[in-house]
């Protein structure tokens, strides 16, 4: 049995490099110009807990190509703390235009540019357990979940940090880069939720796995086992439920120039002032029931989400305390 040390937050998933695409007139007409990104969203959330000043591990797999090399160096230049399991193939990749447009073949690329996501999660001989000795939360994505081989291992993990009375929080995802079909994404996601202490979700990703209205789709998920849900609104700020209160905390109005990373940075952001809570599983309801700290936390993750945006880039773009503290509200 392994006790929890408060604080130290853990995030598990995939890990991904990226190259955004711009278009850039040239003398000789229109030229294609390449600019190399980095990805994953527990990824970026433990890199929005470490540029914050908090505790964080990844774990996850990744390649010994050039690719692999550059997201090594971005996770150490955050500041997190990385468990890596090596993997024979090359790093998995997306690409992603700076507007709508057509690939090459004629296919549309996917709105948020990713092609493939599956490969890189860790079956449950690759984890280490030793890597959950520490942690006071733990953070996954849905990548995992979409592959039966990698479903036992984030699930085992999310079990053992609930046993030990840790916090558990997931952000299921909808997207069909992820799943078969839509009924797969369905029952895989509704298998799981129970497993989450918090779910972070956005309006698209709540219709897409419940079919129903938001309020009814937020009550579904709390009857499933979840005991906070966390509707994130885009500009418009967010919306965090119990099954004693709804808080809706307003956005903050920015000039935004690429969103990428922006959910990511307020998960992140939002754990972490869980953590210096101390919250646990079985004290989170209380915290979330209060108003006063859910308006402090929740304003602090607007907060993240919103400085994200107006930046370019993922890794880059995630702000430091010292920057939130110096952002107006």
């Amino acid at each position: 049995m392994f006790t929890l040390r408060p604080k130290k937050i853990v995030c598990y998933g995939e890990l991904l490099t990226g190259y955004r695409l711009e278009e850039q007139e040239q003398s000789d007409g229109v030229a294609s110009c390449s600019q190399t990104a980095s990805g994953g969203t527990p990824a970026y959330v433990a890199a929005a807990i470490a540029k914050l000043g908090g505790d964080s591990r990844y774990i996850g797999k990744i390649g010994s190509d050039a690719s692999g090399l550059y997201l090594r160096s971005e996770l150490e230049a955050a500041g997190v703390e990385a468990a890596l399991v090596g993997m024979d193939m090359a790093s998995l990749a997306w690409t992603e235009w700076s507007e709508d447009h057509d690939d090459k073949s004629g296919n549309k690329l996917d709105s948020d540019g990713e092609t493939r996501v599956n490969g890189n999660n860790l079956t449950r001989a690759e984890f280490d357990e030793t890597w959950l000795d520490d942690v006071a939360v733990y953070h996954y994505g849905s990548a995992p979940l979409s592959e039966g081989r990698s479903q036992t291992s984030a699930l085992a993990a999310a079990r053992r940090i609930k046993a030990a009375g840790g916090l558990t929080c997931c952000c299921p995802n909808s997207s069909a880069i992820l799943w078969p079909d839509e009924e797969t994404m369905r029952q895989d996601l509704r298998n799981h939720i129970g497993t989450a202490d918090i779910v972070k979700i956005n309006e698209k990703d709540l219709a897409a796995l419940t079919g129903l209205e938001p309020a009814e789709a937020v009550q579904q998920l709390l009857d499933m086992g979840a005991k906070v849900i966390v509707v994130t609104l885009g500009e418009y700020g967010c919306c965090v439920v119990t099954r004693q209160a709804m808080t809706s905390i307003p956005g903050i109005r920015v000039k935004s120039v690429d969103p990428s990373g922006a959910g990511d940075s307020f998960v992140g952001a939002m754990l972490l002032k869980l953590a210096e809570r101390g919250a646990t599983a079985e004290q989170i309801e209380t915290i979330l029931n209060d108003e006063e700290q859910v308006r402090s936390i929740f304003s602090f993750a607007n907060k993240a989400g919103a400085m994200t945006t107006t930046r370019r880039g993922v890794f880059a773009a995630l702000p430091t305390m010292e920057e939130l503290e110096g952002m107006e509200d």
